[in-house]
């Protein structure tokens, strides 16, 4: 959540100073950006484990590596610490940076995993390997993307990544360990052999780091479109005479006819969650075969959507969006077995709106009880609704994820708010309110 980046949501109630907020890869802690350093915060229990005050400038993005020494820092404010346009891998351990990339243009996001950096502009995404000297590995285009959307997968063994297309509403998908290369040799009398390199292993030693915790404190329908599948190349040349030609295959699925507003994958990155600018639909899909596998509606009216998160096992979902209210949907069937819930005790939330009687989906989602009729009646007769959802108090925008107690889900907010609620995973409805602090306020008190 980069709240340098405009917003038709930004709001006053914004902290001052707080320039970003963001969960590390298994939602067991978050890093904060301001306008004079960052903070690393355990999640549950809240604590805040680091903290690096700079005395000229600010940090825009904080992208955590699990908990490990490394982050990847960009500046931003109004006296940016870094310049916006180039990223500075954080050895924390040493307490400075060890490496920095350096684009024509602002970086609007940043990912990592253990052996790969990924960063976005505006119109490209970089991936680079993770190493000592990061070697840029490949160039994708993409449609404007001033978000910066992006999903990589955090799974030590699969490695997917998850990015606006080149049309509006398109979601290219691409398996980072697959990439093929072919070596040209120019110099004397030419030649060419291929190798075929489906990873590149190479990476930095990552360290636990000490400031940021042990374990002790958290472990680790209608669209059926196939995909489309592509081959893009990138070439590069060395001194030695040589060309190297680097291809992948690239998924693209139509996921949405309007501009994508945000974009997620789950742990091992077999499933890719996506919402358009309307706001209402959120669409689930198997990053293999480009199949839908969930349509889940928010709502009737217009939203922004601000974070799609998936569940440890995957199999569910949480949202939230400038309505206030975090919604938490089930994505397996099996979930639905014996439930039966009545959100509110049958009287409507926030946002709702009630088409006659809602009964339970076999994945235990709320549907109209007139859904048995969808081939009749039009399309949002036959949404799956959330089974669980809370209204935050915060009027600003908000992140949610799935927290490390089972059952429970954490949100942080743009005014410095945290919230930590858990749902009963057979009933649903209305959450309970376990936590509420400012992890800024709380933290400097």
């Amino acid at each position: 959540m980069n709240l340098t980046r405009p917003s038709t949501s930004s709001s006053s109630a914004d902290a001052p100073g707080l320039l970003y907020a963001g969960f590390n890869q298994d939602f067991g802690c978050f890093a904060a950006g301001l306008d004079s350093g960052f903070r690393i915060f355990n999640c549950d229990p809240l604590k805040e484990k680091m903290r690096k005050d700079f005395d000229d400038g600010g940090v825009s993005i904080v992208e955590m590596l699990f908990r490990c020494n490394y982050l990847a820092l960009v500046g931003g404010g109004k006296n940016p610490k870094f310049p916006p346009n180039k990223v500075i891998i954080w050895d924390d351990s040493k307490s400075k940076g060890i490496a920095g990339l350096e684009f024509r243009s602002e970086v609007k996001n940043v990912k990592l995993r253990r052996d790969r950096i990924v960063v976005v502009l505006s119109n490209k995404v970089f991936v680079y390997m993770f190493s000592a000297q990061p070697q840029k590995l490949h160039t994708f285009e993409t449609i404007d993307n001033d978000k910066g959307l992006v999903a990589l997968s955090s799974s030590q063994n699969h490695a997917i990544l998850a990015f606006p297309g080149r049309q509006k509403g398109h979601i290219q998908i691409v398996d980072l360990n697959t990439f093929h290369t072919t070596t040209a040799v120019t110099r004397n009398n030419a030649y060419t052999y291929p190798t075929n390199s489906s990873s590149f292993s190479s990476f930095p030693h990552h360290r636990r780091s000490s400031s940021f915790g042990s374990s002790s404190f958290g472990s680790n329908n209608d669209l059926q479109v196939p995909s489309i599948l592509e081959r893009r190349q990138s070439v590069s040349n060395n001194s030695s005479g040589s060309t190297t030609v680097m291809t992948t295959n690239i998924s693209i699925i139509p996921a949405h006819t309007g501009k994508l507003s945000c974009l997620s994958v789950n742990a091992d990155g077999s499933k890719c969650a996506s919402a358009s600018e309307k706001g209402t639909l959120i669409r689930v899909f198997d990053t293999a075969t480009g199949k839908l596998l969930n349509e889940l509606r928010r709502g009737v009216d217009r939203a922004e959507i601000y974070s799609i998160a998936f569940n440890h096992d995957s199999t569910r979902l949480c949202v939230s969006s400038d309505k206030g209210t975090v919604h938490i949907f089930n994505l397996d069937a099996i979930l639905g077995n014996g439930v039966n819930h009545s959100p509110n005790n049958g009287a409507a939330y926030y946002g709702e709106v009630v088409v006659n009687n809602t009964i339970p989906s076999p994945s235990g989602n709320r549907q109209s009880s007139l859904s048995f009729m969808k081939d009749l009646l039009p399309k949002y007769f036959s949404s799956e609704w959330s089974f669980a959802h809370f209204k935050v108090m915060a009027d600003c925008r908000c992140i949610c994820g799935f927290g490390q107690e089972r059952n429970s889900v954490i949100v942080i907010c743009a005014d410095g708010s945290f919230y930590k609620y858990t749902f009963d995973p057979r009933k649903g409805g209305e959450c309970v309110r376990e936590d509420y602090e400012n992890f800024l306020r709380s933290q400097d008190d």
